[in-house]
């Protein structure tokens, strides 16, 4: 279990900038991630709690229920779902989580990340750059330190590195490919459900695949995954849901705390979230070795940069 985790929903710690206080792992970011594993029933509970927390944390367990038009009984299953015991658990970490909230408003962030018709260029730029960073933040507390240090074991000793990613998630599975490639790393990148499946049922014992899908039920994504576990490859999942269809062929799950809205479903603050998570790895992965990698890292910079001035025609020192 992660230290955020332990902590707790109700758990707080320091804010970025210090002035307030905010739960350690925000129970809207637990409330999210479990979304694609909940009933009907009890995913309209959840769609009350994240609209608004705060009216949520002032109400009785009945009203919620016939909000929900649902069961006292099932919002109670609700609260299992994310861990808590009860009712009044979920109350508390919800008055804490909307507190935290209202001082992130009052601290200048916008009311919601919802882009309107009337909004100014002004507005728009406020509302993508503070969802953006929430997101890096939200996905720093919610990622599991013990799972990203197994995952960087993995690939800091693997044979071979394959990362599946479509769309989107395709751009971070390139981002992370090269920089593995630049520090000396066998790293490929397969966005093609035909190459990857291909490329997967090459893996084996000493291999890593590494599969990137924000909602964790890309096809692609997890179809290469099965295939590379079932040849024995160590498997990685990087998804904003941990109990997504991802992660039942993942061994390892690292998890994002994205929130879309309007017109950045599956492209905007999910890209921002796993570029964060995939610079954690590559970064853990270059430290094992980090004399060889910042040298690596230098030669190629040498190469590059030597190119570029040659282009430009300037006077190119030979390399040794």
């Amino acid at each position: 279990m992660s230290t955020s985790e332990s902590t707790g929903a109700a758990g707080a710690a320091p804010s970025a900038n210090g002035t307030a206080p905010r739960p350690t792992l925000s129970i809207l970011i637990r409330v999210r991630g479990a979304l694609p594993n909940l009933r009907p029933a009890e995913r309209r509970v959840a769609e009350a709690v994240l609209a608004d927390p705060a009216k949520v944390s002032e109400s009785s367990i009945t009203t919620v229920a016939r909000q929900c038009q649902t069961s006292e009984t099932t919002v109670l299953r609700f609260c299992r779902a994310l861990g808590l015991a009860g009712y009044p658990e979920l109350r508390i970490a919800l008055a804490r989580a909307a507190q935290w909230e209202e001082t992130d408003h009052a601290a200048g962030g916008p009311v919601t990340g919802v882009i309107t018709k009337t909004d100014t260029l002004a507005e728009v730029v406020a509302k993508v750059t503070h969802a953006d960073a929430r997101s890096i933040e939200d996905t720093g507390a919610a990622l599991d330190v013990d799972v990203l240090e197994a995952a960087v074991s993995a690939v800091a000793a693997a044979r071979r590195v394959d990362v599946y990613g479509t769309g989107a998630s395709a751009l971070v599975g390139q981002d992370l490919q090269l920089k593995l490639h630049r520090i000396g790393l066998v790293s490929f990148l397969w966005s093609q459900h035909h190459q990857a499946l291909a490329s997967a049922a090459l893996l084996g014992a000493g291999d890593v695949a590494i599969g990137i899908s924000h909602t964790g039920t890309t096809a692609e994504v997890v179809d290469a995954l099965r295939v590379a576990r079932e040849r024995g490859a160590t498997t990685i999942g990087v998804t904003n849901f941990a109990g997504s269809a991802i992660a039942e062929h993942a061994a390892l799950v690292l998890t994002t705390a994205a929130r879309e809205t309007t017109f950045r479903s599956g492209a905007m603050s999910s890209r921002i979230a796993q570029l964060a998570v995939v610079d954690c790895l590559f970064t853990g992965v270059a430290q094992r070795s980090y004399d060889s990698a910042v040298e690596a890292l230098e030669n190629t910079y040498v190469v590059v940069q030597a190119r570029r001035s040659a282009r430009s025609g300037a006077v190119v020192r030979p390399l040794d």
